[in-house]
């Protein structure tokens, strides 16, 4: 028996990883195909009766390692200097205002319709309501450079303001002045717990000379965040600022008090700490989703009492987003498409309190909607094509004309025209 599952779940990884690279080429994200793939291997196991144990208490266990280290690999690809200010502003208004107003929408057509109270309704949209970077950042990896960057910086964001509406509204009993304090409190305790955990670590990184080092610093980030997650304090940030330091030592190098980390040796341990964490997302994220299709019950999935409902949130999402996305004068193509929702959907839903749970938000609505924007996304990344090695995402009219030399080298001309676009 044990044989028969290890060669079952290698060989489930390897088609994952299959999914993995060919989904550069045909465009269709890869958690359809390991949701396919997990819901196929439920009926395989249904039909032949082999006895599987339920494994429905692993999901949240690897939904939370998996969300660590897609944020983790997120900001350890972002770079952070003067010339991205301006996306970092765009990516956290958008990630910010269709959720808010989605979450407020939401809640109104429950309370108005089924006579949810308005809290209730608020906490229960909320997983709906955020964008998975799990699916997000591995879907856009063959879009030109700005625009992963841009998505990585908006499903980051969505992730980690997502958590913090969830928990202010899910943990207080009522809203006011003094919630308001005390939750403000938690960011700062958070920023302050991130800065100092942040030096400890890298200090560690770089001055570990045993052969096993980057498990037990994994352990440490994954402990850290679990600890402040149990005091309710939004422990993502923590990861993201972790990210941004290790990722952008170069900007840091300006400050004196960086010399005492040695950047130029800890580079080099950063790069080596970079493809762990590929490596790992890939493992966690694959064997999540394949575990979720298989957790799926087909009555769940053609339930027709929901899929109205699922239709009408993931247009509202959609066309929340392109609203934005013009207000905020970016080009539609081919950010619009890309809002999936995911791996922070399922845990924010797994998380709701047993007595904030409401019939009508239940597994057949989440699932529906998981495969809808996913969709969307799927076939808006199939019409998107790359016409030149880097298309700007700003809207021609959002940006003013800069005075810049003008290069021979067609590659040079297309990189500087992301920070310097020309009308």
């Amino acid at each position: 028996m044990s044989t028969t599952i290890i060669i079952t779940i290698c060989a489930l990884l390897i088609i994952a990883y299959v999914f993995d690279i060919s989904s550069a080429k045909t465009r269709i994200p890869s958690v359809i195909l390991l949701l396919a793939l997990g819901w196929g291997v439920r009926q395989i196991t249904d039909n032949t009766f082999l006895s599987i144990p339920d494994l429905t208490p692993a999901l949240p266990i690897l939904g939370t390692v998996g969300l660590i280290l897609i944020v983790m690999e997120g900001s350890l690809e972002v770079e952070l200097n003067p010339s991205k200010f301006k996306t970092i502003f765009k990516s956290s208004v958008l990630a910010l205002m269709p959720m808010v107003l989605l979450v407020f929408g939401l809640a109104w057509a429950l309370e108005y319709y089924f006579g949810t109270p308005f809290k209730l309704g608020l906490a229960n949209a909320i997983p709906l309501a955020v964008i998975s970077s799990a699916i997000a950042i591995p879907s856009v990896h063959n879009l030109p450079k700005e625009n992963k960057e841009f998505v990585t910086y908006e499903s980051s964001l969505s992730d980690i303001l997502g958590v913090l509406l969830f928990n202010f509204i899910t943990l207080n009993d009522n809203i006011g002045s003094q919630t308001i304090g005390k939750f403000s409190l938690q960011i700062l305790i958070i920023i302050l717990i991130s800065f100092l955990a942040t030096l400890a670590l890298s200090y560690l990184l770089n001055q570990i000379k045993f052969h096993v080092k980057f498990v037990p610093i994994m352990l440490l980030v994954i402990l850290i965040y679990t600890v402040s997650k149990e005091y309710h304090l939004p422990s993502l940030v923590f990861i993201l600022l972790f990210g941004l330091f290790l990722g952008n030592l170069d900007e840091l190098k300006r400050f004196k008090w960086i010399d005492k980390f040695q950047p130029e040796l800890l580079n080099k341990e950063v790069i080596r700490f970079k493809e762990i964490v590929h490596e790992l997302t890939f493992l966690i994220r694959a064997l999540f989703f394949l575990l979720f299709g298989y957790l799926i019950e087909t009555s769940e999935l053609m339930n027709s009492e929901t899929i109205i409902w699922a239709i009408a949130i993931t247009a509202g999402i959609f066309i929340l987003r392109a609203i934005w996305i013009k207000v905020l004068r970016l080009k539609l193509d081919p950010l619009v498409y890309v809002a999936p929702r995911g791996l922070i959907t399922i845990l924010l839903f797994l998380s709701l309190p047993g007595d904030q749970v409401i019939p009508m938000v239940n597994k057949s609505l989440i699932i529906q909607v998981i495969i809808l924007t996913a969709l969307v996304m799927m076939f808006g990344l199939m019409k998107f094509r790359k016409e030149l090695p880097s298309i700007p995402f700003i809207h021609h009219d959002a940006v003013e004309t800069e005075n810049s030399e003008i290069t021979n080298d067609p590659v040079s001309e297309s990189a500087e025209s992301i920070d310097n676009p020309v009308t």
